[in-house]
């Protein structure tokens, strides 16, 4: 197997590690939201704010299927860098076969569940009629395409597992610029309003997806023996064990964001197009806790595999001294600097923009100035992970999604609309709240069984 870009986390000094590993990560999330913020900022500008409002309105219910595909690649991914850190070829081997048919399985399950009963689902939003139409169409292109959502996502997590990051990276940045150049030429060219962004995202993440798996037939990867593609319920039996709980976990997650909006769709297209300009730049503030807790994970898995336990604690430690010094900074830069960073999505011509932005800026203000809570929930989230335990972070899910609802539901009914500003925050701190003893009770486990 090639190795000119894979790396063993196992030797070396840990902070230089994570940190050299999380960079190229970062970048490649960046251009990865290029994809929804080109989207929002083309169709919001060109198209207009009830289209902005169309994108917005259903973006938890696309959250909710594509983030339950990623869930269960990153948990496959996580066996694969336990068997990498352990140097155990063939079983890798084995895992990354079965990790591409249940891909695929559960890949066809998601789009025929969401695509089967997509009117039902937005008529339960309360989608508002007036943008009830494109959200359908574009949810519909979207559902369609997962399944290039899947080829990236477990490409890539195979790549990280074996700690290649600059694979994605140079994945996410032609994808990035494929995605630009489709979006201008069908929404503002071809004049396909929302379709067009959905499927410049489509052929984006195909692209993606593509340059992923090239890199992995130049490692070897796919040199896999026909009688490894047979079926081995024990190596199935331990993917779904960790991936079906963070699969859970995010499903989760994304039932909480629906119920959010819900509240918003209650609230008329002028709330529906303020959070989604914020939400779009909810994946650009998150993207360095995302990247340096795909990094946490990988080092922890290898060191697992290679049972070097002092150096998961070492790794930890810096991940979240990096992180909070980090989400510090962006906090202060957002709001500082939110409501010109917002006006790029919203064109002052229109009637309404004033409101919008206004409505804007108070939601992301409150997510500013507690981000460092999200990004600590990502660092010990991924912890777990790597080190096996996927079942406590689907606990933590489950709290996000308690307490997502608690407040989008009452919080607005005791200080009016203003109260839904505060979900996202109380998810985090109901999500940290279960993860943070957990990490720290099973790194005492693996010390305990050391001796």
């Amino acid at each position: 197997m090639g190795k000119e870009q894979t790396r063993d986390m196992t030797k070396g000094s840990p902070a230089g590690i994570i940190v050299a590993f999380a960079i190229p990560l970062m970048l490649g999330n960046v251009f990865q939201q290029l994809y929804t913020v080109v989207d929002s900022v083309i169709v919001g500008r060109g198209v207009g704010v009830e289209a902005l409002a169309a994108l917005g309105s259903a973006d938890w219910l696309s959250f909710t299927a594509m983030s339950t595909i990623t869930g269960i690649t990153q948990g496959f991914s996580v066996l694969i860098a336990q068997t990498f850190g352990a140097k155990d070829r063939q079983r890798m081997q084995k895992a990354i076969a079965m990790s591409v048919w249940l891909s695929v399985l559960f890949t066809l399950l998601i789009m025929g569940a969401f695509t089967c009963k997509l009117p039902e689902l937005l008529g339960l939003l309360r989608v508002p009629d007036n943008i009830f139409g494109q959200a359908s169409d574009y949810l519909y292109i979207l559902f369609f395409g997962l399944g290039a959502t899947a080829l990236y996502n477990l490409c890539a997590g195979f790549l990280r597992a074996m700690g290649d990051s600059k694979t994605p990276l140079a994945a996410m940045i032609a994808a990035a610029a494929a995605n630009i150049l489709l979006d201008l030429i069908f929404v503002l060219g071809f004049h396909w309003g929302v379709k067009g962004a959905a499927w410049g995202t489509v052929a984006a993440q195909i692209c993606s997806g593509t340059i992923c798996f090239i890199q992995l037939k130049r490692y070897g990867v796919w040199k896999i023996p026909w009688k490894d593609w047979s079926g081995d319920l024990a190596v199935v039996y331990e993917l779904l064990r960790l991936g079906l709980p963070v699969a859970l976990q995010n499903t989760i997650i994304g039932f909480g964001g629906i119920v959010i909006q819900y509240v918003i769709n209650g609230f008329g297209f002028l709330y529906v197009a303020g959070f989604t300009a914020t939400n779009k730049l909810y994946g650009l503030f998150e993207l360095a806790a995302v990247s340096f807790g795909y990094a946490t994970s990988s080092f922890v898995g290898q060191n697992l595999g290679a049972k070097e336990y002092e150096r998961i604690r070492e790794g930890v430690r810096v991940s979240v001294k990096i992180s909070i010094v980090i989400s510090i900074g962006i906090g202060a830069i957002l709001l500082i600097f939110g409501p010109q960073i917002l006006q790029i999505f919203i064109s002052k011509k229109e009637v309404q923009a004033e409101a919008v932005l206004g409505i804007a800026y108070r939601y992301l203000a409150v997510m500013a100035a507690t981000l460092v809570i999200l990004y600590l929930l990502h660092i010990y989230r991924s912890a777990l992970q790597g080190m096996g335990d996927t079942v406590m972070p689907m606990f933590s899910g489950i709290a996000e999604l308690t307490m997502r609802i608690l407040i989008a539901l009452l919080l607005p009914l005791l200080i009016g609309k203003s109260g839904i500003y505060f979900a996202e925050t109380g998810a985090w701190t109901g999500a940290l709240i279960i993860l943070l003893p957990s990490y720290y009770r099973r790194i005492r486990k693996l010390y305990l069984r050391k001796r």
